[in-house]
């Protein structure tokens, strides 16, 4: 009786300081999550990936890039959905000019499957992989998107580097797709976006993620803009199991007409509550991408409210600021769906790396973006 009281004073406490900052994340941004960093982006050059097929695999789909600091190589992930090969990951080499903030090539170097609890391949249509973080113990953290026409529901889940499943994160029912009661993820706009935050290797840590664009129940008129869920995970891989934190509510920005849009990316800054996320819209023009500083520290908590179609004015979204508008770079944009920071360049800056998924379609193509991540002192 004593032991279950305990674990169940352990869980509130854990909660509680979850929010104010006991374990790194500080309470200044709970308290004032519409102060942004200082942040500057800019763009250095592209390289166009094309290659044949890698060991009887398509290389395409590419989704989802991290880094691997330790191996000096990037994952890729395919969001091939076990259909033209396996579900997997690919490893790149992507070569740095020594003299000048610029980059060279990209290499495919190795392909990895993944394999299901029972240590199966997915079979084929029953996975659609789209997001991708490198853990601190090595692990790779992979969301998929779900399947709503076959009620397949969307999972985020940890992977060995060889491809081998550990565990799952617990998602709410509310993401499950019931399509006749107009409940859960929409098809192909589930979890697209993922990312994690560490204080130290031997640290819990949070992860994130955030569907492409409205639950079901949360459609509204496209000229209203979709409003996304995003939720906050914890786990420590001891003591707890994992569990869900919160959840907020992102402004999707309003779709070109007769267009998609939807957010693709995300990627942590620091513990206080700052990330950058990669919009991409596709319509007459063809593909537009954005890229914001997005702020969680006042954004209100959406878990119990059923529906995000009608809210009180006293509920607070998350904050976004415009950092970049690709469509001012000069060169032709694809499918950017993939980002991460990567290493020093020559100059001693901060790489910003974009990837494109060129969806299989002979007429797109996979492009990566070299960038210069800054972060300047103060806030904006």
């Amino acid at each position: 009786m004593l032991k279950r009281w305990f674990l169940g004073w352990m869980v509130a406490v854990w909660g509680l300081t979850l929010w104010l900052g006991w374990l790194g994340w500080p309470a200044a941004a709970v308290a004032d999550g519409r102060r942004f960093l200082r942040v500057k982006v800019d763009f250095l050059n592209e390289v166009r990936l094309s290659v044949p097929p890698f060991r009887e695999t398509p290389v395409g789909g590419l989704s989802a890039l991290t880094y691997d600091r330790d191996r000096g190589v990037f994952y890729a992930l395919s969001d091939d959905r076990s259909e033209k090969a396996p579900a997997r990951f690919y490893t790149l080499v992507l070569r740095f000019d020594p003299q000048q903030p610029r980059l060279n090539s990209v290499e495919v170097t190795d392909v990895t499957v993944l394999r299901d609890p029972q240590g199966s391949l997915f079979a084929p249509g029953t996975i659609d992989p789209e997001g991708l973080a490198l853990s601190p113990t090595g692990s790779l953290w992979i969301a998929t998107e779900g399947i709503a026409p076959r009620k397949i529901p969307p999972f985020i889940a940890e992977f060995d580097r060889d491809g081998t499943w550990r565990r799952s994160l617990p998602i709410p029912d509310r993401y499950v797709p019931v399509p006749e009661q107009k409940r859960g993820v929409q098809d192909n706009l589930g979890f697209e976006a993922l990312t994690l935050v560490v204080a130290a290797p031997t640290d819990p840590y949070r992860l994130f993620a955030v569907t492409e664009s409205a639950l079901a129940q949360d459609v509204r008129p496209a000229t209203q803009g979709a409003r996304s869920r995003f939720l906050h995970f914890y786990t420590d891989g001891a003591l707890l199991p994992p569990m869900v934190v919160a959840e907020h509510f992102y402004p999707v920005e309003v779709a070109p007409a007769g267009g998609i849009m939807g957010i693709t990316e995300l990627m942590a800054l620091d513990r206080a509550g700052h990330f950058l996320s990669l919009e991409r819209s596709f319509g007459s023009k063809g593909f537009g991408i954005k890229l914001w500083q997005i702020a969680t520290g006042a954004a209100s908590d959406t878990s119990t409210i059923p529906s995000l179609t009608e809210l009180s004015p006293s509920l607070r979204a998350i904050a976004k600021k415009l950092v970049l508008d690709l469509s001012t770079l000069g060169i032709t944009l694809d499918n950017l769906e993939g980002m991460t920071l990567g290493p020093k360049l020559a100059d001693g800056s901060q790489s910003l790396l974009l990837i494109s998924d060129d969806n299989f379609n002979p007429k797109q193509f996979t492009q990566v973006l070299l960038l210069r991540l800054r972060l300047e002192p103060g806030s904006a």
